[in-house]
């Protein structure tokens, strides 16, 4: 039985204009990048990409363990940042070769997905909201099909279960059914910053990464490649552990689009195709997504810029922190809280969210990232 009330009650009726709710959108670390389309060179680069990118079967959800789609033109995608390997299994294969036809991963395959946001594009395609859910979240978690099979941190969802479980998870956790999925791995993420030529970033305080064993100083940085990766992936030695990271992360895609976009990169056709075939050459969609879908997209978000993409977290309980019953560190959301920022998202009102909630865990400037 679903969990929704009503669900699939909308379904036998496509809202207006939902073609064009169905439009790729690329990305970096954390897909993002959907603002990559943004111009006509992106667009039409990424046309001739396209058959490098590999696309999962999202049908094994079951169409009553889902919620309804949104009202409306806005559209939401989730993006995860993934790792192709984890703990030590030595796997090195791409999401898609580690998959089944039923969306289950093969003996032996596990993928981490440190990395989880939730992108909302406005249905005037004016603005961009993500939304960053922290990896160690404790939340029940669904399978490939969309049932439940306990709690536990919501990362494990991706690696127990592949794209289908992150997906269903997060709808449940959200009640907002999510139009696409976007998944790109980290050998992507760094090249992508050697393709730009590296991405400038403050660090206010010198600190020690004990895990990488990587000493930061204070001051300015131009970061690429692997240097870059580190930076993004340090929580070891931050004040507030993965939730600076999760600033780092965001602030970092700023002003990676920022420097994607820039005239500098945009009139190189060099550089510009360097940095096209990295997204696609490391980047996961879901089936749905097509060539003709691009070509839309650009159209549409041609207007869009940086500084009009909102970063921010997912309510935290006033207690962070806590302890499973195995003696494991969980993070505790606030479910009143997540329960309004979702109803928000899901009715295309995240500006007023903002405005009712100054509070609210947002990136702050790019001198005041840890």
């Amino acid at each position: 039985m679903s969990d929704y009330d009503g669900a699939g009650k909308r379904r036998a009726e496509k809202p207006r204009g939902w073609v064009r709710r169905h439009w790729v959108a690329t990305t970096l670390l954390a897909a993002l990048a959907l603002v990559l389309v943004g111009t006509s060179a992106y667009a039409l680069n990424m046309l001739n990409s396209f058959g490098k990118i590999d696309k999962v079967a999202t049908g094994a959800l079951k169409e009553e363990n889902r919620p309804d789609p949104a009202p409306g033109e806005a559209l939401n995608i989730l993006v995860l940042g993934a790792d192709a390997e984890a703990d030590g299994n030595n796997n090195s294969s791409s999401i898609k070769a580690d998959l089944d036809e039923d969306g289950r991963w093969k003996d032996g395959r596990i993928h981490r997905s440190d990395t989880i946001m939730v992108a909302h594009v406005s249905a005037d395609r004016s603005r961009v909201s993500v939304i960053s859910i922290p990896r160690d979240s404790y939340v029940t978690i669904y399978d490939e099909k969309g049932e439940p099979r306990g709690e536990n941190k919501i990362n494990a969802a991706f690696a127990d279960y592949g794209p289908n479980g992150a997906i269903s998870t997060v709808e449940h956790l959200t009640n907002l059914r999510l139009d696409h999925l976007v998944i790109m791995d980290w050998d992507g993420f760094r090249d992508m910053t050697q393709a730009v030529g590296g991405v400038r970033v403050y660090i206010p305080e010198t600190f020690y990464d004990t895990s990488q064993k990587v000493e930061w100083e204070k001051g300015w940085h131009k970061l690429k490649g692997k240097r870059a990766l580190q930076y993004v992936r340090t929580r070891y030695g931050l004040g507030d552990g993965d939730f600076d990271r999760i600033k780092r992360q965001q602030n970092f895609i700023r002003l990676l689009l920022k420097k994607m976009m820039s005239s500098e990169n945009i009139s190189n056709p060099i550089s510009l195709q360097k940095t096209v075939s990295s997204v696609a050459k490391h980047l996961t969609i879901d089936e749905e997504f097509s060539v003709s879908t691009i070509t839309d997209l650009a159209w549409n978000m041609k207007g869009l810029n940086v500084d009009e993409v909102d970063f921010m977290t997912v309510p935290l309980a006033p207690i962070r922190f806590g302890k499973d019953a195995n003696g494991q560190s969980i993070v505790n959301l606030d479910e009143e809280k997540g329960k309004d920022l979702w109803r928000m998202v899901r009715n295309d009102r995240v500006k007023r969210y903002l405005r009712l909630n100054p509070d609210v865990t947002k990136l702050g400037s790019e001198t005041e990232v840890s």
